[in-house]
Formats: structure tokens, sequence, C-alpha cells
């Protein structure tokens, strides 16, 4: 696992997006698997600002979501499908043909999970996975306790969860959805590369447990341990926990430049 500490959230995004615009001009069909939220927001913007000044052409490329609430129709404005096309594809110029995602209000859930894990496999996989990561640890919505071999499915928020998303539906909780389908983690590990960006002091404990935690799966991002091209960055608030920063800062400060992240 590499870490990369930045100074912030801003840096951090303008290095995964370069890391993603690499990856476009060298693929220009990609599968980039996204998450939602505030933390991924600098990523999205900095990559929008590439393809608008030519820097990157983003029009042949493609989206696979990573989850999505349950019970939520397709055009509600806080379902991750909404979402994820006023962030994501309608400034990169991504039609919604190029979207893969499950179906949240679908009438059979469990049929709808293993749908999505089909049509992932048909398109070839992810090639970079966007992660945010929750103060708990969980990546995507697979709170802790978690199997580290989880496939797509349905899970149950913890109140913690609903609470922190409160924000997006007005503060009301009971707004907030109790279940989710979800990218299982042994999904999310079969991306080529995974990226994962975490800002801010709250952040710091699941970090830590994240990079220098034993693989467990009362942390579910420590799963990423388990990867074998995982990029954790993150800046000097959400690193402030971990013993071994300044060796982090050291290698990175060294590597050669062509070599990206």
């Amino acid at each position: 696992m590499e870490v990369v500490i930045v100074p912030d959230a801003a840096a951090g995004g303008e290095l995964i997006a370069e890391a993603m615009a690499r990856l476009l001009r060298h693929r220009p069909d990609a599968l980039l698997g996204v998450a939602t939220g505030s933390t991924p927001l600098p990523v999205y913007q900095a990559l929008t600002a590439k393809v608008r000044a030519g820097a990157v052409d983003a029009s042949r490329a493609r989206v696979a979501q990573l989850d999505e609430y349950v019970g939520l129709p397709a055009g509600h404005p806080e379902s991750y499908r909404s979402v994820l096309r006023r962030e994501v594809l309608e400034p990169l110029g991504i039609g919604m043909e190029a979207f893969l995602g499950p179906d949240g209000a679908a009438e059979d859930v469990r049929a709808a999970c293993r749908a999505y894990e089909a049509e992932l496999a048909r398109a070839g996989g992810v090639d970079l996975q966007l992660l945010g990561i929750g103060t708990d640890g969980h990546i995507g919505f697979n709170e802790p306790c978690s199997s580290l071999a989880s496939r797509t499915r349905i899970k149950t928020l913890t109140e913690r969860t609903r609470i922190d998303n409160a924000r997006f539906f007005g503060g009301d909780i009971a707004q907030v959805p109790h279940h989710v389908i979800t990218q299982g983690i042994g999904t999310i590990l079969e991306a080529r590369h995974l990226v994962l960006l975490a800002t801010g002091e709250g952040k710091a404990d699941a970090v830590a447990a994240t990079v220098e935690g034993p693989v467990a799966a009362v942390c579910p991002a420590s799963a990423l341990q388990l990867h074998p091209h995982a990029t954790v960055v993150v800046d000097e608030a959400a690193a402030s926990k971990l013993k071994f920063a300044d060796y982090f800062r050291h290698t990175f400060a060294n590597k050669p430049d062509w070599q990206g992240i």
C-alpha cells in the first residue's frame, strides 16, 4: 500500500485527478469507479478542469457506481445515481449510457445485486476505483464486521452513518434510508487500482487503522492492504495518527515523477 500525504484536500484532488487523466490518455474508455459524499468532490472538480482545459478527453470514459440507497427512485435528487450525474457525468461530458449502477428501486433487491455484479464483469472490471472512508473505517457501505470476501449486496446502515448522511437530507435523519446496495469488499478488491482519499482530523483514527493496523473486518478499509495496487491519499490532518508518516513522506518525495501513483 502506498501512502501519500498532501497539504490539503485540493492537493489530494489534483493528484488523484492527474492519475485518472493519465489512465484516460492511455485507455480512453477506462471504467472509473466513483464514490459520493463531500470528500471526492475536489477530485471531480480537478478532473473537470483538466477536461475543460483540453488536457484530457473523458468523453469515452465509463463510470461505475459504488453504492446506492434502497427505496429511493432513480430520479430522487439524493439518489446516488442523481448525485453522480450532477457531480461527475455532466461536468465531464459523459452520457448516462456510459453509466453502470445498481437499481436501488428494484422490487427484487437481491436480483439487482446479482445483476450489477454481472454488469461489472461484462464491462471488464473497474480500472480505477475511488474510495472514501467512514469514521468507523467503512468503504462503500461495507460497515464494520463486513466480510472481506463480500460481494455486491444489501446492507443495513449503522445509526452513525445515517446521522453522518442526514446533512444531505436537510438534516432530517428520518429521510435517510435504512438500507443500501453496496459493492462488497471482495468486489472492490477486484478493481485494478484502488485510490482512497481521506481528509480531516475526524478520519485520522480510521486512516491509522487502515494503513498501520491489522487486516480485520472491524475496519473494512484495512482490506486494501491485500491489494497489489492500492494508494491512500491523506491530508495532514487525516495523517496525524500515522506512526510512519515521516517514512511515507520520504518515499513519495523520492519517487520518480513518471511512476505516478
